[in-house]
């Protein structure tokens, strides 16, 4: 099996399916694009006719695009539980993730995925309201299930909402206390951690992406 991302540094999209495998203990062959360089897309369709990262090629299937990706783990690995396992958290967890996958559009514009910015007096100002909208999910979501993950374990959920976290430390976002919890959660994985650390250090330059 084989994921196909892009830079650790801002592939917000390839983090997503990348922290599922390493947190479910699926073993994988990482297979990282630079993003914008001259022979990116030539290389990327080398996988996949999207010309987009992430990919997973598993022997003759090659699945794009991230929530699919997860849905594809979910059913190849059950034992794993990657949804919850109550009916009804497991209809919220697909909801909130799906909201994630297809909104938030303009706080993608303004505070874009980036783990080398460390800013202290951003103006988010245009994005608050999707801001504000993360915090309502995670906190409604933390009260239901009573943490220290969305819907109690790891799960899909918290995958889709790890790049959120990085913008929020990124730039410099304030959270109320149980948010902030659930941001040094998310952080402390072990797993994300060596992605943070390996993005840190990247040099790739990737001018469409800054």
């Amino acid at each position: 099996m084989i994921l196909v991302i892009g830079n650790k540094r801002l592939s917000s999209w390839s983090l997503r399916p990348w922290l599922m495998l390493k947190q479910f203990e699926i073993p994988f062959e990482e297979k990282l694009i630079p993003l914008d360089q001259p022979s990116t897309r030539s290389e990327i369709l080398q996988y996949t006719e999207s010309g987009k990262v992430p990919v997973l090629v598993d022997g003759d299937l090659t699945v794009w695009d991230s929530l699919a990706i997860a849905e594809y783990l979910n059913e190849k690995f059950p034992q794993k539980q990657m949804w919850p396992k109550d009916l009804k958290w497991r209809a919220l967890a697909r909801a909130v993730s799906c909201e994630m996958h297809s909104g938030f559009q303009v706080m993608r514009m303004h505070m874009s995925h980036d783990l080398q910015k460390q800013l202290t007096n951003f103006d988010y100002s245009k994005a608050q309201a999707d801001i504000d909208r993360v915090k309502e999910i995670w906190t409604n979501c933390l009260a239901l299930s009573g943490g220290p993950f969305l819907f109690g374990a790891f799960s899909i959920a918290d995958a889709m909402y790890a790049p959120v976290v990085n913008r929020f430390v990124s730039y410099g976002v304030p959270s109320v206390s149980v948010c902030s919890e659930y941001i040094k959660t998310i952080r402390d994985l072990s797993s994300h951690a060596d992605w943070i650390s390996a993005g840190m250090k990247e040099t790739y330059e990737a001018p469409l992406h800054s």
